[in-house]
């Protein structure tokens, strides 16, 4: 197997402020770049925060000039950010809570929340997920929040070949025990190496856990964020092993 390292971005979004938080986001990818990460995951709408009250004034499309500094830098260091915004396809069309794959090689690439959770379309519309992304060997399936709450979504990410499975989410402290037990139950029943990344402090009105994580195949916690707070949360595997560690931010 070829050298892999992933991580998740445990951030604080500032609410609404799209600008810093992209200046924010370009600082993490910097300090993941400098710590040989391939795929740096951000929370889920990790640009604006969540924040269902301001989508629909925010919602770009994914192709916007708002981004190109985020897309310039993937391509400067080497690096795939996975970043979280409100979407727009059309200009009159609904908003879905997005993924956006921001390539090393320049490409872009999207995934949408596929199951939203109650209250959510108010804001919002439900999406089609998107392409899992290949890395030599690797296959790593995408997942926003609510989606990995459906069963049906971890099984056919596994049975479409994936080895990893990454997912931007928001979770909050009352949340956190169930969902991550979620998690951990895939990477075992799947043999997944399972990224979670959260938000690292308030948004939206939720106290968010942090906490963000990643499990190995067969079950075992490689490595998290002792609670909130920026950090990055690393796995590094070389050959069969994986190791894990946390950096501060």
């Amino acid at each position: 197997m070829t050298v892999l390292t992933l991580a998740a971005a445990q951030f604080i979004s500032v609410a609404g402020d799209v600008p810093e938080n992209i200046q924010r986001h370009v600082a993490f990818m910097r300090e993941a770049a400098e710590q040989g990460v391939q795929l740096l995951v951000f929370p889920e709408l990790s640009l604006t925060g969540y924040e269902p009250s301001l989508a629909a004034g925010l919602a770009i499309a994914p192709e916007d000039a708002l981004l190109s500094p985020l897309r310039e830098m993937a391509r400067e260091l080497q690096i795939t950010a996975v970043v979280g915004m409100p979407i727009r396809l059309t200009p009159h069309g609904g908003v879905l809570i997005g993924a956006l794959v921001l390539g090393a090689d320049g490409g872009l690439a999207l995934y949408t929340k596929q199951h939203l959770h109650p209250g959510e379309d108010v804001a919002f519309v439900a999406g089609q997920g998107g392409a899992a992304l290949e890395r030599g060997n690797d296959r790593v399936a995408l997942a926003v929040c609510a989606d990995f709450s459906h069963a049906s979504h971890p099984l056919a990410a596994a049975q479409s070949g994936a080895n990893v499975y990454a997912a931007s989410v928001l979770i909050s402290e009352r949340g956190y025990a169930g969902d991550s037990a979620l998690l951990q139950g895939y990477a075992r029943k799947y043999k997944l190496l399972v990224l979670m990344a959260n938000h690292g402090g308030p948004s939206g009105g939720w106290a968010c856990a942090g906490r963000s994580a990643v499990w190995i195949a067969d079950g075992s916690l490689l490595a998290a964020a002792t609670g909130i707070g920026e950090a990055l949360v690393i796995a590094h595997r070389d050959g069969a092993q994986w190791t894990g560690r946390v950096v501060a931010l």
